[in-house]
């Protein structure tokens, strides 16, 4: 089987006078024995030649899975985790969605570079996997842990599957797991409390709550809402596009899913939304479409083109509403206000480019189960209470598929009143 092993330190032939081997002008510097010749295997030198970690047994594992094609060189496997996702693993994915790929890269360059970056590929094992879990966890929530995993997880597998290491750890063991996603089912709000909320909340953003309960929109989907969606003859709203944030940017895109939608809307939101457009007239507000990023093609420039539409809810100078800030200074302000959450912790911190000047943050607890997205599912409640058939409401909601409303909101249908039970009965005795 092809392959040898070369002793560094001394010649091969001994001398012919003595009958021993003479020492090269190596003797004594650097790894002795250098493992060679073995088809696709770069040459490897060892301090020992025998022992688990000799040449003997290095040899032997080579000739064995380069014979078989499953050969992968563990010094692939040196470079750190940072380089590797950096240099080969980054480039190389493709994402649709801008927003989701900010997301992704967020998750990879705050929560896993800063703490396995370092580290090289095949020395992400077990020990390591459950320091850095220990860690996370202590930041993020077991949702976000989970989800942070799933990506490291992925990584290692690309690293598996470009033969730069052999084992993913975070698939192969089971001594060391993630949290599992935390199971939340929607609630809705009783209407005292949506009132009450509402009223909290700013004037010219009151009609959110009304968009959110009375037409099931999500928050991206109030803020992308214009003028020309709303059809009061039809009594309905068209669901065009959304406001998106892509990393500090806003953007309008397609809804979520990609996907359009005309929701039926009551007389009395309808009167809601010109009452608002009567005290906060629309503003005309013009986004790129999609992605902020500077075009590479033709194609890409007429995609992503701006346009502009003339928005239901508009910031006070006019502007898109920004949701990260409309839910810090808005929404959990109300949430608040009525008693949902506590107050807000406050912190002083200086101010940047400003010595000796400091400003006042207020930092709110999380609060998702009472997000926004609270309104679209009372809408979901009050639509399935109604008896409305589950196709119709997954249809108002934008959801691909029925089945999809059906696992969120099952727990929120209502009680058959016994008309199965009725039914079978008479299936059994027609007579009664």
């Amino acid at each position: 089987m092809p392959g040898y092993i070369e002793d560094r330190w001394y010649t091969k032939r001994p001398d012919p006078k003595t009958g021993e081997k003479r020492k090269t002008a190596r003797h004594g510097q650097g790894k002795r024995y250098r493992v060679a010749g073995v088809p696709g295997v770069k040459d490897r030198s060892f301090e020992k030649l025998t022992g688990a970690q000799g040449a003997n047994a290095w040899l032997a594992k080579a000739q064995h899975e380069s014979s078989k094609g499953e050969f992968i060189d563990p010094r692939d496997g040196n470079i750190s985790l940072r380089r590797y996702v950096e240099a080969d693993w980054w480039p190389e994915q493709d994402y649709a969605d801008p927003a989701t790929e900010a997301t992704i890269r967020s998750r990879i360059w705050n929560h896993i570079l800063p703490h396995l970056g370092a580290t090289p590929l095949n020395g992400i094992k077990t020990p390591q996997l459950r320091a850095w879990l220990k860690t996370i966890k202590g930041a993020l929530g077991d949702g976000s842990v989970h989800e942070v995993w799933g990506y490291l997880s992925v990584i290692l597998q690309a690293a598996v599957d470009d033969e730069r290491v052999t084992k993913n750890y975070c698939r192969s063991q089971t001594s060391v797991r993630p949290p599992g996603r935390p199971e939340r089912k929607p609630r809705a709000w009783q209407r005292d409390r949506v009132l009450a909320v509402r009223s909290a909340l700013p004037a010219r953003f009151r009609v959110m709550v009304d968009l959110g309960v009375g037409a099931g929109l999500r928050q991206g989907e109030v803020l992308g809402l214009a003028v020309e969606d709303i059809d009061d003859e039809a009594e309905v709203i068209h669901v065009r596009r959304q406001v998106k944030k892509v990393g500090a940017k806003l953007v309008f895109a397609l809804p979520k899913g990609r996907k359009t939608r005309t929701v039926p809307v009551p007389a009395y939101l309808l009167k809601a939304i010109h009452d608002h457009l009567a005290e906060f007239p629309a503003k005309k507000v013009t986004l790129p479409w999609g992605n902020p990023a500077k075009p590479a093609s033709e194609k890409e420039a007429k995609e992503r083109a701006p346009r502009s539409f003339e928005l239901v809810v508009t910031a006070a100078r006019g502007g898109a509403v920004r949701r990260d800030s409309w839910d810090t200074r808005a929404w959990k302000p109300a949430l608040a206000a009525v008693g949902m959450i506590p107050e807000p912790a406050a912190s002083k911190r200086p101010v940047r480019h400003r010595p000796g000047y400091s400003r006042t943050v207020l930092k709110y607890e999380e609060s998702r189960e009472h997000g926004f997205h609270s309104l679209r599912h009372t809408f979901a409640s009050v639509q399935l209470d109604a008896r409305e058939p589950i196709v119709s409401v997954s249809k108002w909601l934008g959801h691909a598929d029925p089945s999809i409303t059906l696992r969120i909101y099952a727990h929120m249908m209502p009680e058959a009143d016994g008309r199965g039970r009725a039914a079978m009965q008479a299936w059994f005795d027609p007579d009664s």
